[in-house]
């Protein structure tokens, strides 16, 4: 058996009463997500913030009439049923790991939440023998359905056309900060500074596993400084560049890609062969730069090139001239 599997409930076994228990667990859940959410983004998105506290009133609106219920028909004392005691029950994701997550993806987690549980009330609403009990819950799947319209009429009350282009705007200029730049900047770093040394071991060498561990060493040493390098410069409190950990892995990672990016080919025993698609890895690696420095940078694209591509030749450049000398 499986601890926690095994011993869950299928819906189809639970009363009346326990239906009416689960439901008003859900909608506390739910309301404290909403209020979770609002709390997160207030800071940075009053305006969406204060459309998740419109939402969680109405999970509370509903959660009261739910209770309303179960004491007219069961009395006060509620059992204790919750999403994780019922087999099969949709889950919620927990908040933390929506944090990372960008606005519109917030948005559709929400929108998400409210198909399920439309769902819930509709099967719930199918089993119930009574009038009343059958009512409410054919009327909060009905307006779970039209919470869509709800968060609409939210977002007309709470966000205007300007306001959500600034908040959109905002959520943009820190996922460059947080996650673009620092990542650029590493893989910028990685691609070019470890030329010299790989290409330098390979010419001089002319030995593909020595010129490996080379490559491997020099990404991996240049992943991890640059990692610390970025997470200790900055803890972000008054740039708004974000959670010095977020960029320092997006730094040290990005870092370490661009140098093994032409470090793995040299896993192949011919030397030449090896050399040859590593120069063109390398001519690949170069150009992406550029590309994401267009895209994300608003650096003029061939302004880009012409930086990445030509401090990438002269860096090459040396390590072939010293390799070879």
């Amino acid at each position: 058996m499986i601890p926690g599997v095994m011993s869950r409930r299928r819906f189809s076994d639970l009363s009346e009463q326990e239906v009416l228990a689960l439901a008003i667990s859900s909608e506390e859940d739910d309301a404290r997500i909403y209020r979770s959410y609002a709390e997160r983004l207030r800071a940075d998105f009053p305006d969406t913030a204060a459309i998740f506290d419109g939402m969680a009133a109405e999970e509370d609106t509903h959660r009261r009439a739910l209770i309303d219920l179960h004491d007219t028909r069961f009395g006060g004392v509620i059992p204790l049923i919750r999403r994780e005691h019922v087999a099969g029950f949709y889950a919620r994701r927990p908040v933390w790991l929506m944090e990372n997550l960008g606005l519109d993806r917030i948005r559709a987690e929400a929108e998400a939440m409210e198909h399920d549980a439309e769902a819930f009330y509709l099967k719930a609403a199918q089993r119930s023998t009574d009038a009343g009990t059958r009512k409410l819950l054919g009327d909060l799947a009905a307006a779970e359905a039209g919470h869509q319209t709800r968060a609409t009429d939210l977002a007309e009350s709470h966000l205007d056309a300007a306001s959500r282009d600034s908040e959109d705007s905002s959520a943009h200029r820190k996922f460059i900060l947080t996650w673009v730049q620092p990542g650029l900047a590493g893989l910028m770093d990685g691609s070019v500074s470890t030329l010299a040394p790989i290409f330098a071991t390979a010419f001089a060498t002319q030995d593909t596993w020595t010129t490996f561990l080379v490559g491997l060493a020099a990404s991996v040493g240049a992943g991890i400084s640059m990692g610390f390098t970025e997470a200790a410069s900055d803890d972000g409190e008054l740039s708004g560049r974000g959670s010095p950990v977020k960029r320092g892995l997006a730094s040290g990672v990005m870092t370490t890609l661009g140098g093994l990016g032409h470090a793995l080919p040299y896993l192949i025993p011919d030397f030449w062969t090896a050399t040859v698609i590593a120069v063109i890895v390398v001519f690949i690696e170069l150009w992406a730069i550029a590309w994401i420095q267009n895209r994300y940078m608003q650096t003029p694209f061939f302004r880009a090139a012409f930086q990445v591509v030509l401090g990438g030749a002269l860096v090459f450049a040396a390590g072939v001239l010293i390799g070879s000398g």
